[in-house]
């Protein structure tokens, strides 16, 4: 059976993806209700029972606030590094079965293999994942401020990415509801990618296997699906990568599941870069509601 990726919920109100292979089925954080969970994964025929694990990026709520009733409930494994697990238990104080990897190491969770590294996130540990199946890579990242080289280096593997679009900074400029600290961290290097960056970063890791683009964690208030979606498929069309599809994510519903398979190669594409887009000094924070 091919690998089957759904996006469950993607935005600043909760991020949660599942991913099906032969042996494995998996939760990409748990950052709706586990009531939601549950009834988008019905959506989708499926059932929290059957999992057998969830990976968390980083602590902040809206990736992880179901694991208390879920993962407690269901006795599901929790994957993630020591600083976020010590980070979750003062949300979720009672015991889970926590399966602690190191950020950096690559481990084996059925028949996926699982990839960690660091990304520049305002958390205490906040990684990204390149999950390899033998239908194909997928890579996440969700929260950064910032793409690093070693960030490019772990997912230009990837045959889907989802890829964080947050904000157009304009938008975010000119709102009026947020004050300047809250848009200095989110415009930060250690805050979220706006839809210039997302386009930026998605030149820079494009390869001719990279079919599949799905762009999360937009901002409600600061972004709209249609304008992050036109920047970034610009930006691709600008170096000839029409080979691949570029797709918002919603919180609010599932998006259509990716069947996923090792397709023939189109020639490579050449690198185009675009303007750089610079970010402001850091400000740390705990929530990523935006």
């Amino acid at each position: 059976m091919p690998a089957r990726l759904t996006i469950l919920a993607s935005g600043s109100s909760g991020n949660s993806a599942y991913l099906e292979t032969d042996d494995t089925r998996l939760l990409i954080d748990a950052g709706l209700s586990a009531r939601q969970i549950r009834q988008r994964l019905l959506v989708i025929g499926r059932s929290p029972e059957n999992l057998n694990g969830i990976l968390i990026t980083h602590e902040h709520t809206d990736h992880t606030q179901g694991l208390g009733v879920l993962a407690g409930r269901l006795n599901i494994p929790i994957y993630c590094n020591r600083l976020t697990q010590e980070a979750i238990q003062t949300q979720f104080p009672a015991p889970l079965d926590y399966r602690i990897f190191a950020t950096g190491t690559t481990f084996e969770l059925g028949d996926i293999s699982i990839d960690t590294f660091s990304v520049p996130h305002d958390a205490y540990d906040p990684v990204g994942f390149l999950l390899r199946t033998h239908s194909g890579n997928i890579g996440f990242l969700t929260d950064l401020g910032h793409a690093t080289r070693l960030v490019m280096e772990r997912v230009r593997p990837a045959h889907a990415l989802v890829l964080e679009a947050n904000h157009c900074v304009k938008m975010l400029q000119d709102d009026t509801r947020r004050p300047w600290a809250t848009k200095q961290r989110i415009l930060s290097r250690h805050g979220h990618l706006s839809n210039d960056a997302a386009a930026l970063l998605a030149t820079e890791v494009m390869t001719a296997e990279l079919r599949h683009l799905y762009l999360g964690h937009l901002s409600s208030d600061c972004n709209r699906p249609a304008l992050a979606q036109s920047i970034v498929s610009q930006a691709l069309q600008r170096i000839g990568a029409t080979h691949a599809t570029v797709e918002a994510t919603f919180p609010d519903t599932p998006c259509s599941t990716l069947t996923l398979d090792r397709t023939p190669s189109v020639p490579s594409v050449p690198q185009v870069p675009l303007p750089h887009v610079t970010g402001y000094p850091a400000q740390l924070g705990f929530s990523d509601r935006l």
